[in-house]
């Protein structure tokens, strides 16, 4: 499976953009997928997942402000990222895992300006 990501770019604070993760197998199968976000000099985190059985889980940091959805018929995951905040800035990633093995997306940079 491959993960291909798109929908950075700059975006001044409070603003909008939507991420999107197309897998070039189904996604149906796999345990979880999702985003993680690297910022410069930080260690990657999680952003957002959801599994196959569509429980969603965030982090602190960005719920209520982003909503993470899929499209089954399209292999599509999708990260909705509203009133962005500087401190979002980062390559985000698109992950998935299927038991032990983990698919990565190349990254997509956001930069938010305050």
């Amino acid at each position: 499976v491959q993960l291909q990501t798109s929908g950075g770019g700059l975006v001044q604070a409070g603003g909008s953009l939507r991420l999107s993760c197309v897998a070039s197998g189904t996604i149906f199968g796999m345990n979880t997928i999702g985003w993680y976000r690297q910022a410069p000099g930080q260690e990657r985190e999680l952003v957002a997942s959801i599994t196959n059985g569509g429980s969603t889980n965030y982090a602190t940091s960005v719920k209520g402000r982003f909503t993470i959805s899929r499209d089954m018929a399209k292999n599509t995951v999708y990260l909705q990222m509203n009133s962005l905040k500087p401190e979002d800035t980062a390559v985000y990633y698109c992950h998935g895992r299927y038991w032990v093995t983990h698919y990565w997306g190349q990254g997509t940079l956001v930069t938010v300006s305050s």
